[in-house]
């Protein structure tokens, strides 16, 4: 950080106080505290339950309430077997709201997603009959499948919480929350992911191979549920508890060194200012939604871990999964081997020692 501040002067909101020395005076917590404390454990056992049926996938159950707290969508990239989808129907598990998983093929059609209209004769009317879109929670599986005509349709509900039918608007649930995900080592019948469309996921979230530790955990884990029932999860979140939750989230403070902070990580990706040589292997650098995703990122995950302000840690952590599917790299830094995650990985190395 620049000017030798504390993590403390980035992070601290304005007024704040330290807590009550042990014995002083209590004062009883007001009713909103209490009601945000409940909140607050609820979704910290919605997480361990995430967390208990999805071995090694921190960093996943993370992202994955983020965007739940956030509104956001994620992209979920990983070989077969590493429970992507797993872990976006044991999130449905744990919500109230409505869920749908639709799996790509290169014969879906837009309809399929969005719904059609048809005629009813018995009323002598045309009636809309909508797709799986219209859910609170979709999976869309191997969406790199899909053509680019129902990539677009997918397009504009993730973007505009609405879609449009026979020319008629209809809108779509509150909450709605996409994640997709795709193979990366298939290419053959696939469509890449137009530029536009990747930036509309606000995290682009790579799943790695579990350690050895971690594979002997799910080994035991799915006999288990191979023998019995796999365990229900702890909590089943309420539509008005996420969007309290979220309103909460939302609140959580930036300060005015942590914003500036922010502002010079992703400009990195456009000036020579902070690392000339990683912004010479960049093509197309993230534009302003692109700092709007890792702040309200931030601020979700400050509200997970217990903070009502986000500190540079937040930031630093989800730099790399808000920004990387933003930038495009050179033909020369392609053909080098360079990757856009590690471009940016090199990036928050460098702001951050600034």
């Amino acid at each position: 950080m620049s000017g030798g501040a504390s993590s403390a002067t980035l992070a601290a909101p304005p007024g704040a106080t330290s807590a009550a020395p042990p014995g002083g005076p209590r004062a009883e917590a007001p009713a909103a505290s209490r009601t945000d404390a409940a909140l607050r454990a609820r979704i910290h056992a919605l997480r361990e339950g995430l967390e208990h049926g999805l071995i090694g996938c921190t960093g996943l159950v993370e992202r994955l309430l983020i965007g739940l707290l956030t509104g956001g969508h994620l992209l979920i990239e990983g070989a077969p077997g590493l429970a992507k989808t797993r872990a976006v129907k044991r999130l449905s598990d744990g919500l109230d709201g409505s869920f749908a998983r639709i799996q790509c093929t290169p014969d879906l059609m837009p309809a399929d997603l969005t719904g059609t209209t048809v005629w009813r004769q018995d009323s002598g009317s045309f009636e809309f009959l909508p797709g799986p879109l219209f859910h609170s929670l979709i999976l869309v599986d191997e969406v790199n499948r899909a053509p680019p005509k129902v990539q677009s349709a997918l397009l504009e509900s993730m973007a505009e919480g609405q879609i449009t039918v026979s020319g008629h608007t209809h809108p779509l649930p509150d909450p709605f929350m996409v994640v997709a995900t795709q193979n990366p080592i298939e290419h053959a019948g696939t469509f890449p992911l137009p530029e536009a469309q990747l930036d509309r996921f606000l995290l682009h979230v790579v799943v790695d191979m579990p350690d050895e530790a971690s594979e002997r955990r799910i080994l035991d884990l799915v006999e288990g549920e191979l023998n019995h029932h796999a365990e229900a999860m702890p909590v089943r979140l309420t539509v008005e508890e996420i969007l309290a939750a979220r309103e909460a989230a939302l609140k959580t403070y930036v300060s005015p060194a942590l914003k500036d902070y922010l502002v010079r990580l992703v400009a990195g990706t456009r000036s020579d200012a902070a690392a000339p040589d990683l912004r010479a292997a960049i093509e197309h650098p993230a534009s302003p939604r692109g700092t709007l995703a890792l702040m309200v990122a931030g601020k979700a995950r400050a509200y997970l871990h217990g903070r009502d302000h986000v500190i540079p840690e937040d930031v630093a952590d989800l730099a790399v999964d808000a920004l990387s599917h933003r930038i495009g790299l050179t033909w020369r830094a392609a053909a080098e081997g360079r990757t856009a995650r590690g471009i940016i990985e090199g990036l928050v190395q460098r702001v951050r020692a600034l």
